[in-house]
């Protein structure tokens, strides 16, 4: 297409792109609004919006990171939990209120307590309250030992997983309290003794686990006693059973060859007698000749 000529006044031809050229330069176009498809002019959208769009979505990602974290967290509770079981659920034996209650009746039979030891009435009186309570502590300490024993054995791998934050805080809390609670329970066993008699409290726990060690001895071997008594009596029957199956089988055998024999004799028999029965001459002489004849 050809461009229009615009002739001047001085003789000078301009062309319409090289009019448009000088009125853009000299009007300059950066104030014109863009134009859209049909001369419509665009709009442009605030740069808040994207702002608030932007801090919108960061508020929802951080707010799913923590849920996330907070499950992963309860996850690792729960799997501390779980991993370690029932191991510091603890609970103080029976004969703790066991002791309390002969501790009781004592004391309502007359029996003040912190008067220490009477060598010679205990002596003569079986049933003094005196021997009774230290039988009673005697046997509340013995019972404790297993609890003082798993305390022992977890105090140094739980502290140190602890200090390097490889175990949770709730299984850290509940390691807390049983250890509270065994410490209560041998300083209260202490100054028991030491109230039935003075010093006592520097040799009870000693002698508990020496009598909890022989008791425990003795159980191991009455259990296997009846461990081996079970493997003797099983092993017995085994070998009655072996023993019967045996004697079944064989009787079974002979049996067998018994109705053998049987079934051959009378295979036999039913031989000679079809044997018997033709060579005896079963067809009489002449009986053909007579068919003829009528």
């Amino acid at each position: 297409m050809a461009e229009e000529a615009t002739i001047n006044p001085d003789g000078s031809t301009t062309f319409e792109s090289q009019q448009e050229e000088f009125f853009d330069e000299k009007m300059g176009n950066d104030d014109v609004p863009p134009l859209g498809e049909g001369g419509e002019e665009v709009t442009t959208t605030d740069p808040a919006v994207f702002l608030l769009i932007a801090l919108a979505l960061f508020a929802v990602v951080v707010i799913i990171i923590k849920k996330r974290r907070s499950q992963a967290e309860a996850a690792d509770d729960d799997f501390f939990s779980n991993l370690d079981g029932e191991k510091f659920n603890l609970r103080l034996p029976e004969e703790v209120d066991n002791y309390y209650a002969v501790k009781a009746k004592c004391e309502e039979n007359g029996y003040v307590p912190g008067q220490g030891l009477q060598a010679e009435a205990v002596a003569k009186n079986p049933s003094h309250p005196h021997r009774l309570l230290a039988q009673a502590l005697m046997k509340r300490a013995i019972a404790d030992i297993p609890l003082v024993q798993h305390i022992q054995k977890e105090a140094p791998s739980m502290n140190r997983l602890y200090s390097q934050s490889m175990c949770s805080v709730k299984q850290w809390r509940n390691y807390q309290a049983a250890e509270a609670m065994v410490s209560a329970e041998v300083d209260e066993v202490r100054a028991e003794a030491d109230e039935l008699e003075p010093g006592w409290s520097q040799l009870i726990w000693r002698q508990a686990m020496q009598y909890h060690g022989m008791l425990k001895a003795r159980h191991e071997q009455e259990q296997a006693m009846v461990k081996k008594a079970k493997e003797e009596a099983l092993a017995k029957a085994a070998e009655a059973q072996k023993k019967q199956n045996a004697e079944a089988e064989a009787k079974a055998k002979v049996l067998a060859a018994e109705k053998a024999a049987q079934d051959l004799l009378k295979e036999e028999e039913r031989k000679k007698e079809s044997a018997s029965a033709f060579a005896g001459g079963g067809i009489k002489k002449g009986f053909l000749d007579g068919k003829k004849k009528k």
